[in-house]
């Protein structure tokens, strides 16, 4: 917020957006965080403060929004958060990140396997669907710079890559972004260490995962990089879609 998010976020003038790793609890939501302008927010917030966390900014009223996905273990570190509005079914999530020690990356496979089941049913569930957020894995060698030096790392492990290839190849998710761009380079996450984001040694690592329904009616992607709000880039896609 305090880098421009607020003003971002009235002048691009989307129908939703999709936060992740907010790291606040309730009682930090005052009513700036809540309301930006034509926007209202919805939150799911961590049980440790300071940490995790997730919120769906949108301009229409959700018809109905689900906190959490009922999984004890991922609920508490605030990492899904279902809106739906009509048809769509907006999901906003933050995979576990894994790279800090063997205790997180197992933390982060067993996110992986536990919601899988979740993705299933609403894949299953008849509505159009976007699961938008950072899934915290570089699906293929195009997805980040240095992938020689990364195969041993969490985000580019051959069980990780092998799930989202289960998510989209399996239960019939879409890349959005990649079904519309192919280039290399394409990146969304940086680290803060080094040169890294002056040299676009990057990662691409947040997603639109749509259901074939919404995905084909996608129009453009873009990766917002003109101003930085933080380690990541906003994704940007467009669907011709009436909401």
């Amino acid at each position: 917020m305090k880098k421009g998010f607020s003003q971002w976020l009235q002048k691009q003038n989307p129908d939703i957006v999709c936060v992740q790793e907010i790291r606040v609890k309730e009682y930090d939501i005052t009513d700036t965080l809540k309301h930006i302008g034509k926007f209202t927010g919805i939150f799911h917030y961590a049980e440790r403060p300071g940490y995790s966390g997730v919120a769906i900014y949108s301009k229409k009223t959700p018809d109905s929004v689900i906190t959490g996905c009922g999984i004890d273990e991922i609920d508490k570190e605030g990492r899904f958060l279902q809106a739906q509005f009509g048809k769509l079914t907006i999901v906003s999530v933050y995979a576990p990140s894994g790279s800090s020690s063997m205790e997180r990356l197992n933390v982060k496979f067993q996110f992986m396997k536990s919601i899988t089941p979740k993705l299933k049913l609403l894949m299953k569930s008849g509505s159009d669907v976007v699961i938008c957020g950072d899934i915290n894995i570089a699906h293929h060698k195009i997805d980040l710079r240095n992938w020689r030096n990364n195969q041993k790392n969490s985000g580019f492990l051959p069980q990780e890559r092998e799930w989202l290839s289960y998510i989209i190849e399996e239960l019939g998710f879409i890349d959005v972004f990649r079904k519309l761009n192919k280039e290399e380079g394409q990146y969304t996450w940086w680290s803060n260490r080094g040169q890294a984001w002056k040299n676009n040694v990057g990662w691409r690592i947040d997603y639109q995962l749509a259901s074939p329904s919404i995905a084909n009616h996608a129009q453009s992607v873009s990766i917002y990089k003109q101003s930085r709000f933080s380690d990541h880039a906003p994704l940007i896609v467009n669907y011709k879609y009436n909401l």
